[in-house]
């Protein structure tokens, strides 16, 4: 089911849309140098990267990866009111997991693929929270409306 406001976008939609732009910018901005510190160190999927995207969160090629796509899916998700709510809680709860295995993970181990620290794992935390209250609070009213319609 698709639900549009008159101007086009539900706020559902804008958030998925802002989110979705926000995590391709980003994963744009890992592969910048100058932008990410110590860019000759990044690696493909290893701990031993000493990259940082603006000198904070550590940074690999594929968490840039992961990056881009969940950008690029955010973008798809944004078209249409369900795939919003899907990808802002789909991607709330993959971005919980990714904190969980941050907590949980030894930084300077061989499990720590994606190239993870505490700036990350905080980051995530918010990411996740946000995410998920996006989806709860502007997802709200949907099962109503269908519920109104069908009657």
């Amino acid at each position: 089911m698709e639900r549009r406001r008159s101007e086009g976008r539900t706020p559902l939609q804008t958030a998925a849309l802002a989110v979705g732009g926000a995590f391709l910018a980003i994963g744009i901005l890992g592969f910048i140098p100058g932008i990410t510190t110590d860019y000759d160190t990044m690696s493909f999927a290893s701990e031993n990267s000493d990259a940082e995207l603006l000198g904070i969160f550590k940074v690999n090629v594929l968490h840039n990866i992961v990056h881009l796509l969940f950008g690029v899916a955010g973008l798809a998700a944004a078209r249409a009111f369900d795939t919003s709510r899907l990808f802002l809680l789909g991607g709330g709860a993959i971005y919980a997991g990714l904190w969980i295995y941050g907590v949980i993970v030894d930084f300077d181990s061989g499990a720590n693929f994606v190239a993870l620290n505490t700036a990350d794992n905080w980051l995530h935390f918010v990411l996740a929270l946000a995410m998920i209250g996006l989806g709860v609070v502007l997802g709200r009213g949907a099962g109503v409306e269908r519920r109104t319609r069908s009657a």
